[in-house]
Formats: structure tokens, C-alpha cells, sequence
């Protein structure tokens, strides 16, 4: 199979410039790929090769990730985040299509999809729920971890070690991919955060960063086809959220990949592919 390359775009969203990836033909039906609290649009490299073929894959870096800008108030929220899709959305004249969203990039999506019902043709939720933030031994372990985040690294081997150490089970192909994007080399030796670390830590200290969205609304809300992928070994969505959700949506269904924690597309990317594959193409339109 050949391998498709990303083309890297960057617009004015919102005040600040936004990146974003590409993959895929511009006729193909589009799929948009969210990324989680620490993460960034090329985590989706694998996934966004492995779709090209069939559909059109665009995945931005949220405000503070990547080679989007930094929020100078560091407005890392929910709503901040759905309006700067929003813009995207209307700046690249998308009407109807996917969204694929891992954990705070899943919140995003349940939101947008709860908003806009004629936009949203499908729903992917990767690995959170209602309740996820704030009462579950993911939230409080990411809070921990965060409070503990060096500003800077000496070597990439230390990075490396940053990494291992809160992701024990991370691949290496993933381990990979959080070294090269996450850090870049500092003035004065060592390497510096691609994120804005610093302020997201800010923002989530302050309370869950979903603020007024209450996801169970937006769970409710949702009139598309929805998929909730949960990882064997996550600590950060628990079975009965995911049973919960099916009971109170019939558009909800879920599923669980063995082998995977919180970062299932990462853990398990075959089983993650192959599912959302062929979740998507049973809804196309």
C-alpha cells in the first residue's frame, strides 16, 4: 500500500494560527481527527495513512500544541476549543463529515456533534465519557503528572525516560512520534516543550477544562451514529460509562480493544484502524 504524505497548512483561527495536516483526496468524504490534552495532529500519522485512500483526513494542532500558537490568556477550554473548530470548519468549507476525537479531543467532538447535528455524519470517541475529567483515577493520575512536568530536558534521552515513565506500555513507533513532536531543541542547549505546557497545567488546575459543558447533555443530544472505543486497561473511562451511555443514547454503541489503556489508537493502532474502518464506511454517505 502507498504511503500518503501529510500536507501541513497553517490559517488564522480565532486570533491565532492554526496548523493543520491533510491526507487524502479532496473529493473523498472528510474526517476530522482530534488529539488528546498533551498530544498533537501527526499522533494520527498511522491512522491518517491507513484512511487516505477512502477518505479525506484533516487534523489540526489545538491552540498551544504543535505549530498552532499559544494562547497568551491560555483559554485552554472546551468552548475555546469548539469555536476554534468551528472557524476551521467554515474556513475550509466543510458541510458534512467524521470526527474522530481522542480523550480532549473526544470531549471536543461530543460537543461540536451535540451543537451542530446537520454537520456531523459519524462520531468516533476515543477512551472518554462524561465524568472522565474529574471522577476517575485517569483524572487525578494526569493532574499528578502534569504538577510533576520538568520545563525543559537535557538530552532526548531524557525525554524518552519523561515519556517511559508515565506511558510504561507505549510503543516505540508511539515513543517515537511524542519525541519528535513534543520537544524542540532550546536556546542554550537542551530542549524545550512544543506545547505549551506550562499553560494547559494552568488551565486544567483550575477545574475541569470541559467548564459548563455537560457532556451527558451532549451525549443526548448527539443524531449521529456514534462509536465509543474504550481500551481494556484505561483508567480513565470506565465500563459503566460506557454501559450508561448506550442505555440513555441508542445512537451510542461501544466497543473494547485489548491491549490498549488511554491511548488506543497508539497501543493498539490494527484493532483502532480496522473498527473505526469499518465504522466509517458503513456510514457513508
Amino acid at each position: 500500500m502507498a504511503t500518503a504524505t501529510a500536507s501541513s497548512h497553517i490559517v488564522q483561527v480565532n486570533g491565532l494560527a492554526c496548523r493543520f495536516l491533510q491526507w487524502g483526496e479532496a473529493d473523498s468524504p472528510p474526517v476530522l481527527l482530534l488529539h488528546g490534552l498533551r498530544s498533537y495532529a501527526r499522533t494520527w500519522e498511522p491512522v491518517a495513512q491507513a484512511l487516505s485512500g477512502s477518505h479525506l483526513l484533516i487534523a489540526p494542532d489545538f491552540r498551544g500544541r504543535g505549530e498552532s500558537g499559544w494562547d497568551p490568556q491560555r483559554s485552554y477550554r472546551t468552548d475555546t476549543y469548539v469555536s476554534d473548530i468551528e472557524n476551521l470548519v467554515a474556513l475550509l468549507g466543510l458541510d458534512r463529515f467524521a470526527i474522530v476525537g481522542h480523550s480532549m479531543g473526544g470531549t471536543v467532538a461530543y460537543s461540536y456533534a451535540a451543537r451542530h447535528p446537520d454537520q456531523v455524519t459519524a462520531l468516533v470517541i476515543e477512551d472518554i465519557g462524561p465524568g472522565s475529567s474529574t471522577e476517575t483515577a485517569g483524572a487525578t493520575r494526569i493532574l499528578s503528572e502534569m504538577a510533576d512536568t520538568p520545563s525543559r530536558f537535557g538530552s532526548l534521552e531524557e525525554v524518552r525516560a519523561y515519556w517511559r515513565a508515565i506511558r510504561p506500555d507505549i510503543t516505540e513507533e508511539a515513543l517515537a512520534s511524542r519525541i519528535e513532536n513534543t520537544v524542540r531543541p532550546a536556546g542554550g542547549g537542551g530542549y524545550e516543550w512544543r506545547l505549551d505546557m506550562a499553560g494547559i497545567a494552568e488551565a486544567r488546575r483550575r477545574g475541569d477544562p470541559a467548564g459548563s459543558v455537560d457532556l451527558w447533555s451532549c451525549v443526548d443530544a448527539l443524531r449521529c451514529p456514534t462509536l465509543v472505543m474504550r481500551g481494556a486497561r484505561s483508567d480513565f473511562l470506565p465500563v459503566e460509562t460506557c454501559e450508561q451511555m448506550v442505555r440513555r443514547q441508542p445512537l451510542v454503541r461501544w466497543a473494547q480493544v485489548p491491549d490498549a489503556g488511554h491511548y488506543v489508537h497508539d497501543d493498539n493502532p490494527a484493532v483502532f484502524i480496522d473498527t473505526v474502518r469499518g465504522f466509517l464506511a458503513a456510514r457513508q454517505p
